[in-house]
């Protein structure tokens, strides 16, 4: 079996258990490949056998069966971006903070090793967003997991966002800028704009304004087969496009939309993680003094 490993740098205190992973794996005779920065890191703090093959940014990780990210939620959305059109299963080890994608704790890496290598796990699609831009601003990775987001530059007053569905005027919002989440999203900085949770199989967009001058302006949900188009104008003549983790300075002149890419980003959920219970364990939904335990009632 053919593993692919990408992640970033770790706690001292980690280290142990990404030591037994590799030694598990070693032992289970996996074909392991590592992002190469990432295994010049390794290199320093766990011994890795000689032989084992290193990837960069470009390179095809067409015949792997599963790739490991390890690190953050971050770390997992820069994993897809790997991946791409390849759906290759992603599992997330969460050696960050959060963790609502990196859902696996590096205390149960190896249970969640053995449940690859006997098939006890899902498969959960997530719809990716992507975006295209002209004159082009992300290249060939123009799509991402969470949202993209048109933003002012951090000296410049509000913007005017003019936005249209499916060739047809929605509204011009005048704010600090405009969301286009996916459902995956909606857990993150479309949330704290105010914007629904959203479940992941829901084939949905939320639009969310980020600090609106108009306060009756609220999040809105429309269908991800739509296509969303923006015109951006404001006192400044430079504005900040978001993907995900990635961001570009434009100009204004530039032209913009946004529709659901045609491959997902696919991820491996074991048998007892699911949606529901991160939503409750991450969000702290239950915990009260009237409800301690966090049982429902």
């Amino acid at each position: 079996m053919k593993i692919a490993i990408l992640g970033k740098p770790f706690d001292e205190q980690q280290t142990a258990f990404m030591q037994e992973m590799m030694d598990d794996l070693i032992r289970r005779q996996a074909d392991i490949s590592i992002l190469e920065s990432f295994h010049e890191y390794l290199s320093q703090h766990i011994q890795i056998p000689e032989g084992i093959s290193t990837f960069r940014r470009g390179d095809s990780l067409a015949g792997a069966r599963f790739v490991l990210s390890i690190g953050g939620d971050g770390t997992l959305l820069d994993t897809i971006t790997y991946v791409g059109a390849l759906q290759i299963p992603i599992l997330g080890i969460n050696t960050g903070r959060l963790g609502f994608l990196a859902t696996i704790s590096p205390d149960k890496i190896a249970q969640a090793i053995d449940a690859l290598f006997k098939g006890h796990f899902v498969l959960e699609d997530r719809s990716l967003i992507r975006v295209d831009t002209d004159p082009d601003t992300f290249g060939d990775i123009n799509f991402g997991l969470n949202e993209f987001s048109i933003l002012k530059r951090d000296t410049s007053s509000m913007i005017v966002v003019h936005t249209y569905i499916d060739g047809e005027y929605l509204n011009s919002y005048w704010a600090d800028g405009l969301i286009v989440s996916t459902p995956t999203g909606s857990t993150g900085y479309s949330l704290s704009c105010g914007g629904p949770v959203m479940l992941p199989q829901t084939n949905n967009f939320i639009i969310a304004p980020v600090c609106p001058h108009n306060l009756n302006v609220r999040p809105l949900i429309v269908s991800d087969r739509s296509v969303i188009s923006f015109e951006i104008e404001g006192r400044s003549n430079n504005f900040l496009l978001s993907l995900d983790s990635r961001s570009q300075t434009v100009e204004a002149s530039i032209q913009i939309a946004v529709r659901r890419e045609n491959f997902n980003a696919r991820l491996v959920k074991l048998n007892h993680v699911n949606f529901l219970s991160t939503l409750r364990s991450k969000l702290n939904w239950g915990l009260d003094r009237r409800n301690p335990a966090g049982i429902p009632v």
